[in-house]
Formats: structure tokens, sequence, C-alpha cells
């Protein structure tokens, strides 16, 4: 007889029925429902799990040979594990644990929510008082909006992020040059924002800011719910937000968020101000407002208020100047005094209210309040704007000098910043560059044609390295090209101290192989035009075959002179010779180690003694200081000192070096003085000082000098043309140089120092 097993196997027999003859239905073990039958003695086979106690032993040992035959273990196989089943079927499993769970809660809960669900519109009412709510109602409704509005608040605070970038405006600086008296001279930068800490600032003028905006701003959780309030009943009014923010949100406002007055970015203030109370100190909130906030003028932050309105730092301001400056945080355009009349009589209201606030609050002492009567006396106007014409020529040669002397890159100089101390004097920039703009008024009326491409190069350098003022051109923002610092046109005669300095402190050769002479400012040599130099060979021969000669001015001949009457009457036969016996090397190192750069020396021909080379009016001016100063040199600089957010960046400083012998220095401005006495006699008897100096002119009459000495600064006026728009190449002067007796740059260099002595 075949057995016929149905498919799906043998069907499990309900419970409390027999499922199989010799046992009853039992509970497999998890441990050992996946181990193989054994065979019993007899050779048959038990079925694992419903085999009778006895085909291999108790059920206990079975039990414990399962065990032993985990996985992992030697000699066992290890147990499969069932497939996971698909997302979809997990995710529809869950679902439905879900409705049934739901629908178990209903069936429990639903009478209890069919008994307290609000009748609404209420039954057994009748006109307006069926929508009348029970007080139960009501309280309930209540109750479920404040749940709902304190989890949505949870849920926001949760949510929000404080941003690790500032924006742009909270982070960019402007960098601020200063005159040599500490004065504001110029700023440059997109933004005019100084960083300052907080200890920077006089507490009085951080409370008259508190009093001002937000009293109990170290108290409160960086939001108002009063001002909040205020705010939004302000806004339903009149249709934009308003007003009720505290200091900590404004600050939020000021470096996190847009100005956009929305909703939206109200929330998002409130939440991140809630959020930023608890991650920052309150000092370190108000510090960054202090530095973020709009005081109009075209600042940002408190230190360059105080400098746009009072012309000085924020450390030196007093209770009286910092409760305007906490008014301007209202509205600048409504406050700034210099914008009108109705504007200075609101300022004085709110400075004064400002005050008496702080009496209130106890932050200033009613004695001190009746000090303060008078309403602090503004500047007309922001001393930190440019004006575009010497003050960026000026900024231009520090900004180059600070980057060295402070080894600044231009990525770090970009970021601003930075407050560049110079030493540029306003009075004398102010004289000079006076004097130069009567000079081009008068070419312009004398010789309009010529005076188109007519440059005054002009610049005055202490004894001790000092920049004291320079003359860049008639306005940087139409010609970029600095007048004082270029290199383009010869020196003439004006080179003539360092060949005469050279020779003092050389000698001259008089043989090929001879030891060098010594020679003072007695030593004579031929001061005849037009006599051409000669070496220990004979004549010199330039490349085209002729003898070498230089030209007197005014074709005169000298004879037999000294050099220091060579050098005070200008006689350019005799340098020309004398740079040629000292030799054209030394002369070179002679005018460097004095100051001028190598770069601008001539080539090593006699034309170098007679002033081809082409230095600036800066560098010539220093290279005369060095015989006013005893033989030392100091590299001229512009920079007395520069900080950073108030802190001091280390800076070089060029210091004194020894170029040549004091005797040869002494020779060498005793000559210049008498120059100065013998051309201008009349002048030198009025200044009665000490005042040396030189006249240069050219062969071809591509330029014209004057470089003199007078109080230990030395100040050089070189007057050329150059059409810029053509070439570099210098063009004749047409007469707009003057004469020997009427030298343009000489009343250049006089009108720049008068009173002179």
């Amino acid at each position: 007889m075949q057995l016929r097993v149905p498919e799906g196997g043998i069907p499990t027999a309900p419970s409390g029925e027999p499922s199989i003859p010799g046992g009853g239905r039992r509970e497999i073990s998890d441990d050992i429902a996946d181990i193989p039958s054994e065979p019993d003695e007899a050779g048959r086979t038990a079925p694992s799990g419903d085999s009778p106690t006895t085909a291999s032993g108790s059920r206990a040992s079975r039990r414990a040979d399962a065990k032993a035959a985990l996985p992992g273990r030697p000699g066992t196989r290890r147990r499969r594990k069932a497939p996971k089943s698909a997302p979809a079927a997990r995710l529809t499993a869950a679902v439905t644990a879900v409705t049934a769970a739901t629908a178990a809660v209903v069936a429990v809960l639903g009478p209890w929510l069919r008994r307290v669900r609000p009748h609404y519109p209420r039954p057994g009412r009748t006109g307006w008082k069926r929508w009348v709510p029970t007080w139960r109602q009501a309280g309930g409704a209540a109750l479920a909006s404040f749940g709902l509005s304190a989890l949505t608040l949870t849920v926001a605070y949760a949510a929000t992020d404080i941003p690790e970038n500032l924006n742009s405006y909270a982070t960019q600086q402007d960098t601020v040059y200063f005159w040599a008296d500490g004065t504001p001279m110029a700023r440059a930068g997109w933004v005019q924002r100084q960083e300052m800490e907080l200890g920077d600032v006089p507490e009085d003028v951080r409370w008259a800011v508190l009093a001002a905006e937000n009293e109990s701003f170290y108290s409160d959780p960086g939001i108002s719910a009063k001002g909040l309030t205020r705010a939004i009943l302000r806004t339903f009014g009149q249709g934009s937000t308003q007003g009720g923010s505290t200091i900590t949100q404004q600050y939020v406002k000021n470096v996190y968020l847009s100005q956009e007055q929305t909703y939206s970015r109200k929330f998002t203030e409130a939440m991140m101000a809630l959020k930023l109370d608890n991650k920052m100190s309150k000092d370190e909130i108000l510090e960054g407002y202090l530095n973020t906030s709009w005081f109009g003028r075209g600042t940002y932050g408190i230190q360059r208020a105080a400098q746009a309105y009072y012309g000085k730092d924020v450390s030196e301001l007093n209770a009286s100047e910092g409760a305007f400056l906490a008014t301007l945080l209202k509205g600048a355009g409504l406050y700034d005094p210099s914008l009108g009349a109705a504007n200075r009589t609101r300022a004085q209201e709110r400075w004064s209210w400002t005050l008496d606030r702080m009496v209130k609050i106890g932050k200033l002492s009613p004695e001190e309040r009746a000090g303060y009567r008078t309403f602090p006396k503004t500047l007309e106007s922001n001393p930190l704007y440019n004006t575009g014409e010497q003050s960026d020529y000026l900024v231009e040669l520090a900004t180059q000098h600070a980057k060295k002397a402070a080894g600044i890159s231009d990525k770090d100089f970009d970021r601003g910043g930075y407050q560049i101390y110079t030493t540029f004097d306003k009075k004398r920039v102010d004289q000079l560059t006076k004097a130069v703009g009567a000079a081009r008024d008068k070419a312009r009326k004398d010789n309009p044609k010529a005076a188109k491409h007519v440059h005054y190069g002009a610049a005055s350098v202490a004894v001790d390295g000092r920049i004291l003022a320079i003359h860049g051109g008639p306005d940087h923002r139409k010609q970029g090209y600095n007048e004082s610092n270029a290199t383009t046109v010869p020196a003439g005669s004006a080179f003539q101290p360092f060949v005469y300095a050279a020779a003092l402190e050389h000698g001259v050769r008089k043989s090929r192989d001879g030891a060098p002479e010594p020679v003072t400012g007695e030593t004579v040599y031929v001061g005849d035009d037009k006599v051409p130099v000669t070496t220990p060979e004979g004549p010199y021969w330039d490349r085209s075959g002729r003898k070498v000669a230089a030209k007197n001015d005014g074709g005169r001949s000298y004879g037999q002179i000294s050099l220091h009457r060579a050098l005070a009457n200008s006689v350019n036969t005799t340098f020309m010779q004398l740079g040629l016996d000292t030799g054209l090397d030394k002369v070179r190192a002679t005018a460097q180690d004095a100051g001028l750069l190598r770069s601008s020396l001539g080539a090593q021909v006699p034309a170098l003694a007679a002033g081809s080379s082409t230095p600036s009016a800066i560098r010539m001016a220093s290279g005369y200081t060095t015989f006013a100063a005893e033989g030392r040199h100091t590299e001229p600089y512009t920079i007395l000192k520069v900080t950073r957010n108030g802190h001091k960046v280390a800076t070089d400083t060029p210091d004194p070096r020894r170029a040549m012998d004091a005797g040869t220095a002494a020779e060498v401005q005793s000559a210049l003085t008498d120059a100065f006495r013998t051309a201008y006699p009349e002048t030198a008897a009025k200044a009665g000082g000490e005042v040396a100096g030189k006249r240069g002119t050219t062969e071809g009459d591509t330029a014209a000098w004057y470089v003199g000495t007078e109080k230990k600064v030395s100040t050089a006026v070189v007057v050329y043309r150059i059409d810029l728009a053509k070439s570099l190449e210098p063009l004749p002067l047409e007469g707009l140089g003057g004469t020997i007796a009427d030298s343009v740059p000489y009343g250049i260099w006089s009108e720049a120092l008068r009173p002179l002595g």
C-alpha cells in the first residue's frame, strides 16, 4: 500500500487533537530546530523534535548535543539565517501594525472621546448663542494652542543653526591712513569699518548705547517679548516690521541675515538670538554689535563713527559724545546734524534723553550729567573720505612701504583692518601742493600748448629718512603716474655733489698706474666751456669718433677754478673731468651709498658725471640729506607704525648707516650753502639760518631741478615734459622751466618752504 502525501505537506492538527501517532503536539526549541536527525541504535532515524525521548538518549542530552553543534564550534555546520524581507514588505507590515494599534486605541478610547468631543455649534441654543463656546471649550482651545505653539517653538529652536560664515559687510574692513600728527588722512576699502575690542570702548560710551537701545541687555535672554509684541502691533498698523529688537537681535541681523523687513526674517532673527545668547557671552555680543552697526557717513562700527564725527578714536570719547553716537543707531539719516536743522533738533532731543536714561539706570551720576549741558559739536564732514587728488598718491606710496616694512602680503592687506600711521606732514603737503598748483596755473596761462604735458615732481625728506611731503600729480583719478617717484628724466648738474663727494672720498688719478691724489675744496680744475675730457692717454673719444666735451650754462668759461667754487657755480666742464679722474665706478658707488637707486644710475661713461642718471625727486632729496646728516644716510620711508584692529604690527624702520666721511659731507654741504648764497643772495640774507641748495639743468633742456636743504629737511623739485599717451621719452621744456635767474623749480621750492630760515 502506497501512502500519498498531499501537496504542501502533512497538515498540522488543531490544538488539542493528536498530530501523529505515538506522541502529542510539542513546540521545538530554537536551539535545536535546525539540528539534523540522528540514527538510533537500529539504524533508524528519529525525526528531530518530535521523536520519543528514548530515540537517542534523554531529551536533555539531545538539547545539550544540539547546543554543542551551534555555529562557530568545531565539527559543526553554520546555521543558515532566514532571508530578510523586501523593504516594501517591511513597510506594509509596519503600516499594518500601526493601523492595528490605532484601531485598538480607538476601540478603547472611543467612548471617552465621544463623550468629551465638543459639540459646536452648541446644541440647544439658538441664534448667535449657538456660536459662543463654553468655558471648557475655550479653555481647551487655549491649552491646545499653547501646547502647539510650545511644540512649534521647540522644534524651530532645535532646527535653527548659527551660520559659520558672517555676511560680507560684517567681515569687510577698511584701512585708514593717518598724518604724522595722528589725525586721519585717508581711507581705502569698500566698507568703512574697523574692529575694536570692547575693552577699548569707554564704559560710559557702552552704557550710552545700552541706555538708548537695550538697557536690560545683560539680563534678557536675547529677545524681548514686549518688544516683539510692539513690533507686531506696529507691523499690522503700518504694513512693515518695525522696532522691538534687542541688541542681540540687531547683532544677528547685522552679521547673519539680510535687512529685508519680513515676518520670516523676524522669526528667524528671534530664534537665532535665543540660541546665540546661550552660545556667546554678553560682552562678545555687545562687542560684535558695536563693530558692525551702521552709524551714517559711510561708516560701520563705533570706531569709524568716532573718527567720522569727532576726528578721534573711540577710546577718546566721553559720555556726551557716546550718547550722540548712540543716537545715530536710531537712524543716521534722521540724526546727523550736518544734514539740516531738523536733524540737529532731533539729535539734541535724543542725546539729552539718552543721558537722562543713563542717570535713571544708575550709569551716570547727576553731577556728571550736569556737566553735559551743551550738545557736542561734530565735524561737518567725514575726514576719512578720499579726495582723489594728492591723498591718493600719499596712500599709494604708504601702502607700498607698509607692505614691505610689516611683511604683509597683498592678500592679507586686501582684507583691510589696518591703521597706517605715516610720516607725511599735512602742512608741508598743503604748501607744496599749493606751490605746484600756482606754477601749473601760470604755465597753462603762459604756454597752454606746452603745458598740456608738463609735470612737477617734488618731495621733502628729513635727514632721518622720513618722507614729509610729496607732490605726485594733479589728480590721481586722472593720472596714476606718480611724478615724485618717477625715474624718467636726467638729474643734470644737480648730480654734481655726488661727483664732488666721490673725489673727496677717493682722490683722483692723473696717471694710469699712479697712486690716487687727495683733493680738497681748494683743488683747482679748468672751468672753461667745451673743454674736451681727457684720460691719462689723451682725449676721450665717443663711439662716433668725436671728442667728448661738456658745456657750461650760458656758454660761460671760468678758467682755473677751485672745486668748491665750481660746485657753487655749477661748472659742468669741471665736474665731467673730475668724474673721469676719480673713477666713474667710484662715482656710481658714492651716489648709491648716498641714497640714489642703482637702477637709476647712468652708464659708466663721462656723461655720468654730467648727470645722465635719472633719480626720482624722492631719491634726490634723500641723497642730499646725506650731506646735511654729516655723511650718514637713512633710507627714505613713510611708515611710523602699523596696527590692525588696535594691535601693533611689527615693522622694520631703516637705521642710519655711514655713507661717507663726515668731513666729506661737511665740505659738500658748505659748497651747497655757498651755491644758494651765490644764486639767491637776497633770499639767503633774509633766511638767516643755514640753507643750502643747488639748481640743475640738463643738456637738451629736458628737465629743470632745484634741490636744497633747510632745517634738516631736503626738498627736491623737478619740472619736465612727457606725453604719457605716447611714451616716457622727455620732451624739451620750451621755456616752462624758467631761466637761471627765474627758475620755476626754485620758485616752487622756496614757496613750499616759506618762510625760509
